[in-house]
């Protein structure tokens, strides 16, 4: 039984939560990773990006998928991703 057309979404709208999720998702988590370094020492977390990184860019690329709208996830995803990168752009 085929699915309802109401329920999918547009050929531009997969597009957009493909895009998010892939490209999106790997943005965050390696700004979320580098934000991590001003806190603890490099090696540790490079040690820990090669386990944590591949689960929280699961759990991203998930999400893009779960949402409705592709434009509201890559601004969430361009907007987190600014916010982790700022401590390394300042220097803070």
């Amino acid at each position: 039984m085929p699915a309802n057309k109401k329920y999918l979404s547009t050929p531009f709208q997969r597009f957009l939560k493909i895009t998010a999720g892939f490209i999106g998702g790997y943005v965050v988590m390696i700004s979320f990773h580098v934000l991590v370094t001003h806190i603890f020492e490099k090696k540790d977390v490079v040690v820990t990006a090669c386990f944590t990184g591949y689960l929280l860019w699961a759990v991203l690329l998930l999400f893009a998928f779960l949402a409705k709208n592709g434009w509201k996830i890559w601004g969430l995803y361009l907007l987190l991703a600014a916010v982790f990168s700022l401590p390394y752009f300042f220097k803070m």
